[in-house]
Order: C-alpha cells, then structure tokens, then sequence
C-alpha cells in the first residue's frame, strides 16, 4: 500500500529538538519511558517501522503512551498493507466483486476516503490500484501505454460500497471485478488521527508529536506555552538539511475535546523516482491519465486539524497544479497549503499566515 507513495519527509522542528522527530534506532518499536511524575516536563519518545516508513512518537504526561502508538501502528499497518495479502485491503481487491469482511477501521478509512473522492471532482481516487500495482518504482518498472489504459477502464471509486449495517462485521464491495484499491493517499492521514484519538481516550498524555514518514500532527498544547514549529523540507535537497520555511501552528482545542490537534502532511515529486530511456518519472498518479502527474508543483504541504484531510487534500492539490490548488484548498475552512514551485518560487493560499504564523 504505502511503499508506492512515500511522502515527502518534512525536517521536524516540532518537538525539543528536530532528532525527536527523525532519529529511529532501528526497525523494532523503542521506547525511552521516563518516570511517571516527571512526565509532564519532560517527554517520553518511542521509534517503529510500519506503513514502509519510520513512525516517531514525543509524548508528554505519560511515559506508558509511546509504546501503545508503536503497537496501534502495527495494527492498521497489517489491515491496509495492500501487498500483504492477509490484509483488508488485499482481500477486497482479491475478491473478484464479492463481499469482504472488514475491520471496522478499514470500513471507516475507505467511508471517509470515498467522501473525499466525491469531492476531489477527479484527482483523487483510491481505485488508482488498478494502475499503481503495474508501476514499480523500486525497480524501475513502468507499464506499457496498452496496460496502462486497460487498467484506467477500472478505475472508478463510484464502484466501491461500504456496508456498515453490522457495525461490527462491515462489508467492502467492488463493483467492478478487476477494481482494485490502495489507499496510499489517505492511510496515514486517517491512522495519524486515530493515534491521536487513543492519546485522548487511553493515556493521561497532555501534548505529543506523532511523525509518521512525513505526516506530522501535534496533539495539545506545546508544554512551554508556544508553538509548535514544524520545517518544510526542500524537495531538490535530497539530504533533507535545508528548509524553505517554518510553520508556526498551535493545536487548537475543539468543541468536543479538551486538547485539540493540527496536522502537516506533504507531498512531493523526488522521494520516488525513477529513469528510463532518459525520462524522470515519479510515484504520485494522475487517476485520469495512469501516468505520473504533470505539475508545476515540486510539493505541497496542507495544514489543517484533520490529518486524514490534509493527507488526501495533499494528493489532490499536487495533481491540480498550484493554480487551481489554491482555489480547491481555500473552499475548506482551517486549511492552508504551501507550494514549492519546480522554478523555485512558492506560494501560499489565503489562510497560510493566518494558520501557521
């Protein structure tokens, strides 16, 4: 699923120091607990591998929660691993149009991500594995134009129903026998917001960083009063240590929730790329065309309370081009986005300064 869409890693300033955000030890869960009485002031970290990337956790007021993000990683990584064939995900695309079984986390995700393909008119949709599945951008496989068109005559995410009657034995359907999902462009956003949605209800955690490969959300407010900054990473530094601006954010509190939470999640041409025959192409798709997007966009950050909003909304700006992407992200109220331009210059939408200054 994921390993065919790596975001662009944002250099993370956000908690003590920016190591807290991109330092992993190892490919195995770590915690560092510290005691429970100092907890407040002093955060407790742990580091795993899942979804293809590594996933940081800085958490304030409670040493237990680290290691409890670590294991729900885990969790929603083996639902949605789309090349895993255990998973959810693989099993409705294996399926040939029969119903399938779910969590009701997958049931939920995919619910949530056919609403924001209603709405995307066209530039986002998670029938797009169809075609992904025939481009391997690890090794350098690009389909032929005759594979690519006869995958796109499956891609329609009109053909996906979700049956919640049972809410705790859901149904995926696919219309269309030869449909397949991938939900690269949502999973982590929607994992990201329901990793904060533990830290409410089963730990004493007050504030916390969640970085997961790129996707960024801070839960509550920053312990020492101010904001949480967050660098955006230049897409044409390949060692991630320049950055083309900082966004300032604060985690605002909601009407249903004590401590709030703002995420950032980018998108960006260079992390997978490939050559051949003397053509660059990159990993993000057009679902129109079954080919990598043609953009003048090198990436894209949203900033928004949602994390599942940001990472779907990021996809589609950057398949829209900064001009009509700045007139689809300020349609959503509480959302900004950042575009890094291929000539070099950026640009901001209208509620950019007003979210992240």
């Amino acid at each position: 699923m994921l390993s065919r869409r790596a975001l662009l890693a944002l250099a993370a300033l956000a908690a003590p120091s920016a190591a807290a955000l991109t330092a992993c030890q190892s490919s195995d869960a770590t915690d560092a607990p510290r005691d429970q009485a100092n907890a407040e002031a002093e955060p407790s970290t742990s580091s795993t591998f899942a979804f293809d990337t590594y996933c940081t956790f800085t958490v304030y007021g409670d040493a237990t929660a680290p290691a409890l993000l670590a294991r729900e990683c885990a969790r929603y990584d083996e639902l949605f691993d789309l090349y895993d064939p255990a998973s959810d995900i693989a099993r409705v695309n294996a399926a040939a149009g029969a119903p399938v079984t779910v969590d009701p986390a997958t049931a939920e995700v995919v619910e949530q991500a056919l609403a924001f393909c209603a709405e995307a008119g066209g530039l986002f949709d998670i029938t797009i594995g169809a075609v992904s599945q025939l481009w391997d951008f690890a090794e350098g496989v690009r389909p032929s134009d005759a594979e690519i068109a006869a995958a796109l005559a499956h891609v329609d995410w009109r053909g996906v129903a979700v049956d919640t009657s049972d809410p705790e034995a859901p149904t995926i359907t696919l219309a269309d026998a030869q449909a397949a999902l991938d939900l690269g462009g949502i999973a982590k956003g929607f994992i990201a917001d329901r990793l904060v949605e533990t830290l409410r209800a089963k730990t004493k955690a007050t504030a916390a960083v969640i970085s997961l490969g790129g996707n960024i959300i801070c839960y509550g407010d920053k312990p020492d009063g101010g904001s949480w900054d967050i660098g955006i990473r230049d897409p044409n530094d390949p060692g991630g240590s320049t950055v083309m601006g900082t966004a300032h954010v604060h985690a605002t509190s909601t009407p249903d929730t004590s401590a709030g939470a703002v995420s950032l999640v980018t998108s960006g041409l260079y992390e997978r790329t490939f050559e051949l025959d003397g053509v660059t192409y990159w990993h993000i798709l057009d679902p129109q065309t079954g080919m990598p997007v043609e953009t003048d966009v090198e990436s894209v950050t949203v900033c928004c309370p949602s994390s599942t909003q940001a990472d779907a909304l990021s996809t589609a700006l950057f398949v829209a081009g900064s001009e009509r992407g700045i007139t689809l992200v300020d349609s959503y109220e509480n959302t900004a986005a950042y575009f890094i331009l291929a000539d070099g210059s950026t640009r901001e939408s209208a509620r950019w300064q007003e979210l992240t200054d």
